[in-house]
Formats: C-alpha cells, sequence, structure tokens
C-alpha cells in the first residue's frame, strides 16, 4: 500500500485493535482494502480483526491471500505459515477436514527440507487434531510429540495446545491420571496470561471438552468458571459462544435445565458466523437438555437441526423416538448408530474412540429393555462397565450401575436390581446430577415394588418425581420458596435524558451513554420471562404498533457471495482430498470427504432458487434478529466494562434470538425500576 490515505485508515484501525474495538478496526481495514488495497503485511491483520468481529470467511480468505502473496515474494516460510493459520481455522470452526489436508500439504512442501520454524509446530498442532478427529489416535500421538517438541523450542502456544492433545491421546489411552495431570498443566499455563487470546482460549476449550468427554463434571465445572471469567474481557470469535456451550451442559447436569436451555440458545447465535458442521454440537446440547424438560417435539426439532447441520444426533434421537412410544425404530435407530457409527469431528467425544460409544450403550440398554431384546441389552451393559472401569470416572461408573440394574430387574433380579438401583442413586447424586439420580429412584421404587416393599417403593417415586417435576416444569409454573422482597429502588433502568441512562444494581449506580440496545434491554427487564418478539422490539422503538417489511427487507442472500466463493474454494479442496484418497485406497478417507462435500453441496444448494436465482433468506424478521442481537449484545458489553457485576447477571439471564427475553433466577429475581 501507498503512503496515503490508505496507511492512515490501517493506522486508525491499529489503534481501533488496541482499544478491542473489532468491529471498527474491520470496518475500517475493508475500507482500506477497498481503497488502495491492504499490502501483503497487513493482510495478516485483517485475518485476526476479520476472526474476532465475527467475520470468519473473510478471515480465512484473508490468510489465503497471504499465503499467495508470500509465495509470490518468494518467502516460503511465510507462506507454510499463513498456510497453517487456514488450517487451523478450517479446523477449529468448519470441522471440515478435507480441505485442512489440502492446506497442511501445502505446508509441507514449503516446510520440507528448510530449517525448523513456528510454522512447523503449528503445522503438527494441527495435523494432530485432524488425526484424533478423523479417528486416527496412533498418528494423532506421533503428531503431538512433534507439536510438544517443536513448539517448546519455537512457539509457545503451540507447545501447550500440543501438551493439551498428547494429555487427551493419554486419557483415551486409558491413562488417565497422567493425563488430567497434564490437562491441569496445561490450564495453568493458559491462565499464566503468557499465550495470545485465541490461542488461550483453544486451550481452555479443549481442556473442558476433554473433561466432558471424560464425564469428570466436577474438574469441568472448575475449569469451566476460570473459562468464563477470562472469557469476560478477553474472549475472540467462536470463544465465547462455546463457552456457553460448555456452562448449558454443566447447568443441564445440574438439574438447571431452564438457564442451560437459554445459555445454548444464546449460544447458537453467537456461534452461527464462525461453525458449520460444528454447530451441531449446541444443537444437539440443545436437544439433551430439552428432553430432560420431556420437551419432546422441542427436542426432536433440535436434534434434526443438528443431523442437518452434517452431526450426529444420537444417541438423542433413539431416545426421542422411545419418548414417543415407538420402541422398534428406538432400537433399530441406536443399532446402526452403534454398527456404523458416524466420524462425525466431535471434540468432546473424538470418532473411533470407547468414550464415543459410552452415551450410545447407556441409551441401548433401556431402549432394547423397552423392545423387549434382553440379550442386547445385557451386552450392551457388559461393554458399558468395561468402559467405566478403563476411564476411572464416577458418573462413567454411575451410568454403567444404572445400567446394570435396569437389566436386573427386566431378568427378574428384583434384590440385584435394588443393590445396583440404590448404588446408582448414590452415586449420581455425589455427582451433582438430580435428574440422572431421579432415574435411578424411580428404576429402586420398581425393584422395591418387585420384592413386595410397597412402602419404600412410594418413598422413591416420590422422590423422583418431585426432583422430576421441577426440572421437567415452566419457569411460570414452579413453585419457589419464599424470597425476600425486593425494593422498588433495588435495581433500576431508566433513560434520565436524551444521553445517558441511569443504572442501578446491587447497591452500585452508573451513567451510561444512550445506545439502541439499552432501549431494548428496558424492555426485557420490565417484563422477565416474556418472550418479545424481535419485530414487536424494533415496532415499539420505532414508536408504532408494526412495520412495513419494506422498511425492513430481506436478510439478503442466505449466503452471501464471500461465503459462497469460499464452499466453492472447499469443495475443489474436498475433490482433491477425494481423488487422494480413491488413488491411496483409502475408503475410510473417502467416505468423510463424500460427507463433507455433500454437506457442502447442501448448504449451496440452499442459497439458490430454481433457475439458479439467488435465494433471499426467509424475511424481515431474520434481519431484525440479527440488528436487535447486535445491539443488545453491544450494549451489555458496555454495561459490563462499567458495571461488571451487571455485565455479569445479563451476560446469564438475558436471551436473543427470534424470541427475546429476560430469564432471571427465580430465586434470584432483580426487581427493575423503569
Amino acid at each position: 500500500m501507498s503512503d496515503g490515505a490508505g496507511a492512515g485508515i490501517v493506522g486508525t484501525a491499529r489503534d481501533a485493535v488496541a482499544r478491542g474495538d473489532w468491529q471498527q478496526a474491520f470496518d475500517l481495514l475493508i475500507k482500506a482494502d477497498a481503497g488502495e488495497g491492504l499490502s501483503p503485511s497487513d493482510l495478516p491483520t485483517l485475518g485476526e480483526v476479520a476472526y474476532a468481529a465475527g467475520h470468519l470467511d473473510v478471515a480465512i480468505e484473508a490468510w489465503e491471500r497471504a499465503h499467495a502473496a508470500c509465495l509470490l515474494a518468494g518467502e516460503q516460510a511465510a507462506a507454510a505459515g499463513a498456510a497453517a493459520r487456514v488450517a487451523m481455522h478450517l479446523l477449529i470452526d468448519t470441522a471440515l477436514m478435507a480441505p485442512v489436508r489440502g492446506w497442511l500439504a501445502r505446508a509441507d512442501r514449503l516446510l520440507d527440507g528448510g530449517d525448523e520454524t513456528p510454522a512447523h509446530a503449528w503445522v503438527a498442532v494441527a495435523r494432530t487434531y485432524e488425526r484424533l478427529l478423523t479417528g486416527d489416535t496412533p498418528g494423532a500421538r506421533q503428531w503431538a510429540r512433534r507439536a510438544v517438541e517443536i513448539g517448546a523450542r519455537h512457539d509457545p502456544a503451540a507447545h501447550t495446545i500440543g501438551r493439551v492433545a498428547e494429555a487427551r491421546l493419554l486419557i483415551l489411552d486409558g491413562d488417565v491420571q497422567e493425563g488430567l495431570a497434564l490437562l491441569d498443566e496445561a490450564g495453568v499455563a493458559a491462565l499464566s496470561g503468557g499465550l495470545d487470546a485465541l490461542s488461550t482460549g483453544v486451550v481452555f476449550c479443549e481442556l473442558v471438552c476433554a473433561l466432558q468427554g471424560l464425564a469428570q463434571y466436577d474438574v469441568a465445572a472448575e475449569w469451566t468458571e476460570a473459562m468464563e471469567r477470562w472469557c469476560e474481557t478477553n474472549a475472540i470469535g467462536s470463544l465465547r459462544g462455546r463457552c456457553r456451550v460448555h456452562r448449558a451442559e454443566i447447568l443441564r447436569l445440574r438439574g438447571s435445565c431452564d438457564e442451560a436451555e437459554s445459555q445454548v440458545l444464546l449460544a447458537c447465535d453467537e456461534l452461527r458466523p464462525y461453525l458449520r458442521r460444528e454447530l451441531g454440537w449446541p444443537l444437539n446440547e440443545l436437544g439433551r437438555i430439552r428432553l430432560h424438560k420431556r420437551d419432546i417435539a422441542g427436542a426432536e426439532e433440535a436434534l434434526l437441526a443438528a443431523h442437518l447441520a452434517g452431526w450426529d444426533p444420537q444417541p438423542g434421537l433413539a431416545l426421542v423416538h422411545l419418548a414417543q412410544g415407538d420402541a422398534a425404530t428406538a432400537a433399530a435407530s441406536i443399532r446402526d448408530a452403534l454398527e456404523h457409527p458416524l466420524r462425525v469431528p466431535s471434540k468432546e467425544r473424538p470418532p473411533n474412540t470407547a468414550l464415543q460409544r459410552a452415551p450410545l450403550l447407556e441409551a441401548q440398554v433401556e431402549i432394547e429393555i423397552a423392545a423387549g431384546d434382553i440379550r442386547r441389552a445385557r451386552l450392551a451393559a457388559d461393554e458399558l462397565e468395561q468402559v467405566a472401569a478403563r476411564f476411572e470416572s464416577k458418573a462413567l461408573v454411575a451410568g454403567a450401575t444404572l445400567a446394570r440394574g435396569r437389566v436386573r430387574l427386566a431378568d427378574g433380579n428384583a434384590e440385584g436390581a435394588e443393590q445396583s438401583f440404590s448404588e446408582a442413586v448414590r452415586l449420581w447424586s455425589e455427582v451433582g446430577a438430580p435428574y440422572e439420580a431421579a432415574i435411578a429412584r424411580t428404576g429402586l421404587a420398581e425393584a422395591h415394588h418387585a420384592r413386595g416393599n410397597e412402602h419404600r417403593a412410594a418413598l422413591e417415586r416420590h422422590a423422583a418425581s418431585t426432583t422430576l417435576d421441577e426440572i421437567e416444569a415452566p419457569p411460570s409454573a414452579r413453585v419457589t420458596l419464599p424470597v425476600p422482597t425486593t425494593t422498588p429502588s433495588a435495581c433500576a433502568f431508566r433513560r434520565e435524558d436524551d444521553d445517558y441512562w441511569l443504572v442501578v444494581f446491587e447497591g452500585r449506580t452508573v451513567h451510561l451513554r444512550d445506545l439502541k440496545g439499552m432501549h431494548y434491554l428496558a424492555r426485557l427487564l420490565a417484563a422477565p420471562g416474556r418472550e418479545h418478539h424481535v419485530l414487536d422490539l424494533v415496532a415499539a422503538e420505532a414508536g408504532s404498533g408494526g412495520v412495513p417489511r419494506a422498511a425492513i427487507g430481506d436478510a439478503g442472500e442466505v449466503l452471501d457471495t464471500r461465503a459462497k466463493e469460499a464452499y466453492r474454494r472447499r469443495l475443489v479442496e474436498i475433490e482433491d482430498d477425494l481423488d487422494q484418497a480413491h488413488e491411496a485406497g483409502d475408503a475410510e478417507r473417502a467416505a468423510q470427504a463424500d460427507a463433507e462435500r455433500d454437506f457442502l453441496v447442501h448448504e449451496l444448494a440452499r442459497a439458490f432458487g430454481l433457475g439458479g436465482r439467488e435465494r433471499r433468506a426467509a424475511s424481515g424478521s431474520e434481519r431484525a434478529r440479527v440488528a436487535v442481537t447486535r445491539a443488545v449484545r453491544h450494549a451489555m458489553d458496555r454495561i459490563a466494562e462499567h458495571h461488571p457485576r451487571l455485565g455479569e447477571h445479563l451476560n446469564r439471564t438475558i436471551r436473543t434470538g427470534t424470541y427475546c427475553a429476560y430469564v432471571p433466577d427465580p430465586h434470584g429475581l432483580a426487581a427493575w425500576e423503569s
């Protein structure tokens, strides 16, 4: 770029980066790029800023351009480093492994025969996770060791992420204690503040994914809290949304399913600009939450959406069939999931591992008993016990013990069932999982009944139903303990004049400049628990009872031009990977690439109507959803800067989307004066 107006814009953008104003920095860099064009040295900055501001396709494209520019300049190591960054973004956010392999192959060719550089370490990191997420744990182990060794010499972030991967592989091999110790070390390294924001977030997320997959929920909860504290001021890109999914998982386990659903819906909104196939992860969690709430239709909707995103909806979908009374379909579904496991690149439960099978086996025991096939249920319970013993997880042992109780009861061994169910109740209670403990109590009640002990059966049924009713009931129907009455002046959120708002929370008062999102927040806070359609919020601010469709317009193309071009580039890369897989006779790799191609072809098909015409997104409702969500999140970020405690409260309780709501904990309900 020449020294002129463009250079001045880039300088202003760098100032915005220093303040953490990613959107302003992005807008300025895009403006400079559209003018004189960014210099090759500025393209990495655009890549980092675009990712932080929620523009994944722009971020990847910027690194692709940086790669091409470095090649043209003969800077092979820099070109390889840019290729590694493309691979890492594709790996983290798209879960498309075929393009990842293509970019890593480019980096390998450029690095071949050269001196060791940080790019070597990052290629090793990316290859580690590509191998892990395609089910090749021996290959992943070799690359993880290389990432650790080279990273120790050249790049601390690559070294730390390599250590996390190595720890996870130790756990998958059954060396649980050593793996957990290494995870703790990596977490401490992330907390020390020596890594960049994206690498720190990746370490946190991978650490929690490992613990969740292992069902080490107590430790996972501790690290999730640490990640949340870090996210309050440091999160960029998809990290905040990922943290919300982890929080939702813990909340579901603890029985707080309404709050869990609120968090995972927020996560879906926050992750939508980033994730492709992996958006199935929060959607799958949403299905699990709704199953616990006995919202069977809602669970099915979420799980089918996860499947549409290319994710494995099992065992949730099989359990939906069972809840609908179709045991035969449920049994066929769970058998197929176990016999033909999908190679979904789950970071919590990597493919081709015993941890991937554990939740399927647990569901199979319940389903096969309902379908009348006790032999299959017994075999599933046997395998589940082996998995639980191998991984030394109290929650896995609790699940296996519950499964054994079900099999014993179905076999007519009421005394043995009584012992197993009692132990399952104890274990799940120690884990802190009220829903699972209540299910175990239900089985215990059946065992007591089979032995003729109706008094004890009635006690267990009452305890189980009380817990399940609390989890399943909507917030408005719940009976809550009396709480101290909040005085009207305890909390305030009102406009003082045209420029400022008065905000009072937990005894602290702040005055904040007017923002559009403050108006939306005021309406939500004034009606706790009430859902507001985004069009109603927009209409209320416009001062009318409704907003003409023309005033809002449509939401634009389903995929914008840049995204469609990116998808087309990915398709070319997948085709190349398919050719290589066929030449090598690698059927599994070819099947995975085929699945990724089908996913992208489906996404592109959604973007076009008949005759190749661009398809427009659904309606003004979608455009309003995006605008309201952005305005509310911006206002909440500003509030958090001046009043961290209120910022934390709003992050937990404000739900955005097509319907927005303020959903506080009934036990800590804040009465707001407007």
